[in-house]
């Protein structure tokens, strides 16, 4: 492991892994080949650890730590659970987001039960229309009086069903296509949706289960208007530019996490499976597939760690955040292919845990910013002019 850890660090980590090893690798398996949700009383125990609150200020509940905090839990969790691990992160980006930018109202509303995991949030930004082009957002709020509604479809938006509040991304004004977007938090019952006004469709996926992705459709729901975000329409770029920074940097980690656990497999396979008379790893192919995937996944993690370092001196970290989310993903899918072509046939049956750590990478290069979106952001800084 790094050493830029502190003792405190790798005293968390050192409880993570085993909380992962103890509570989330036996049930694993089962979520990815019954696609079922992540039980609540797991849910509760992560609550109760702290793990929704890790960076969040000790007055609303939270631990108080650091971004690297959250960068050494996730690792651990996703190394057991791409699904899992991932859980934490959409309380802790919503959280953060309302602590900079909601109002004393909203802050007062939603952090604490965020922070503590009493209510889990969802983010519905992505649209058929609007991926990587977030600013073509088409989802209308028109103001009512008190009130706003909703009309349009969201996609992609990761356990809709069970969130309690949604934040939502919509467009407010026509004047100008990033500066009509505003953001508002939609309240709603766990477990259900609000038909007919706000309905839910599952979308099916070959990897990354236990949470449920969903299309959302909204038809005039009524949401007041003292849920938009800040109070100010029009901000919602602003609110979410600062929250793409923690969030790539601990998309990086579940990336590291999982790659840790394809190569870790693979390893352990590579002594036991005897060909030709001797065990695999004993071939240069394997040996030297075996020593990238060890390379690339202590790059990835150096990477992660100084944008995480630059978080938390109160950095910009734009860049760093961007490098470490592309690397990692790119990373982390080729680990996950080499681990299972380690195992050969054996890694291609879909009950083998190399497997799902193969079917959960496909998705890594696209979640949280495409590669070449990153390649984008990363090239507009480098070659900015002072």
């Amino acid at each position: 492991m790094s050493t830029v850890l502190s003792p405190e660090h790798r005293e968390l980590q050192e409880a993570a892994r085993e909380f992962a090893t103890k509570e989330v690798e036996p049930i694993a398996g089962r979520l990815d080949l019954e696609d079922s949700r992540i039980p609540d009383e797991l849910y509760e125990k992560m609550a109760r650890i702290g793990y929704f609150g890790i960076c969040a200020p000790t007055e609303y509940g939270g631990l108080g730590m650091d971004a690297t905090a959250l960068c050494v839990v996730t690792e651990e969790l996703c190394r057991a659970s791409m699904s899992v691990g991932s859980l934490i992160q959409r309380n802790v980006v919503c959280a953060d987001l309302l602590v900079r930018h909601g109002t004393d109202e909203q802050i007062e509303r939603y952090v604490e039960r965020l922070v503590t995991g009493q209510i889990q949030a969802a983010s519905a930004g992505t649209e058929p229309d609007a991926g990587s082009d977030a600013a073509n957002i088409s989802t209308r709020a028109e103001r009512r009086g008190e009130s706003y509604l909703l009309t349009g479809t969201k996609q992609w938006c990761t356990n809709a069903d069970v969130a309690e509040v949604l934040f939502t991304y919509v467009r407010t004004s026509n004047e100008s296509k990033h500066g009509g977007v505003s953001l508002l938090t939609v309240d709603k019952p766990k477990g259900e949706f609000l038909p007919p006004k706000l309905t839910g469709t599952h979308l099916a996926t070959c990897g990354y289960r236990g949470m449920w992705s969903y299309q959302l459709y909204f038809d005039e729901l009524e949401v007041p208007a003292a849920n938009l975000v800040g109070g100010v329409e029009g901000k919602a770029f602003q609110q979410l530019m600062g929250g793409y920074e923690i969030a790539r940097t601990g998309f990086a980690f579940r990336c590291i996490g999982l790659a840790r656990a394809a190569y870790e497999a693979a390893l352990a396979y590579s002594r036991d499976r005897v060909q030709f008379g001797r065990p695999i790893q004993d071939f240069q192919a394997v040996r030297f597939k075996l020593a990238d995937m060890r390379t690339q996944i202590e790059a990835a993690r150096a990477l992660g760690y100084l944008a995480a370092a630059k978080l938390d001196a109160g950095e910009r970290a734009d860049l760093e955040a961007g490098m470490a989310k592309l690397f990692a993903a790119e990373m982390a899918r080729k680990v996950c292919w080499d681990a299972l072509y380690i195992h050969g046939g054996n890694g291609y049956a879909i009950d083998s845990p190399v497997n799902r750590y193969w079917r959960d990478s496909g998705g890594l290069p696209i979640g949280e910013g495409t590669s070449d979106i990153q390649r984008e952001i990363i090239a507009r800084r480098i070659t900015e002019r002072k």
